[in-house]
């Protein structure tokens, strides 16, 4: 259960990356306000929090090392990475146990 409420969330967090990445572009490059940034910047921040605590979560329930919980909480701070990170566990615990996943 971890695992597939980990994969939510960091898909999640991954997806509010692109609107706010998106509501930058409209108020930087296109200058034409910050709505998008005030929508998607508490979003993305809830969702940050959120995938910090889901990391922690399945690191605990997994038995993951301290250096991969580590890698997954910095996965959460570039655009993207937290997908990444997903799929690399998601495989790793598929090799693991095919049934878990």
């Amino acid at each position: 259960m971890e695992l597939r409420l980990f994969r939510l969330v960091a898909i999640a967090e991954a997806l509010s990356w692109t609107g706010l990445l998106v509501g930058m572009f409209f108020k930087y490059i296109v200058v034409v306000g910050e709505l998008g940034v005030k929508i998607f910047g508490p979003i993305h921040g809830a969702l940050f929090l959120l995938y910090v605590a889901a990391v922690i979560s399945a690191g605990r329930a997994h038995g993951w090392r301290t250096g991969t919980i580590v890698l997954g909480l910095a996965c959460g701070v570039p655009p993207f990475a937290s997908v990444w990170f997903e799929r690399r566990m998601s495989r790793r615990a598929a090799e693991v146990a095919p049934e878990a996943v």
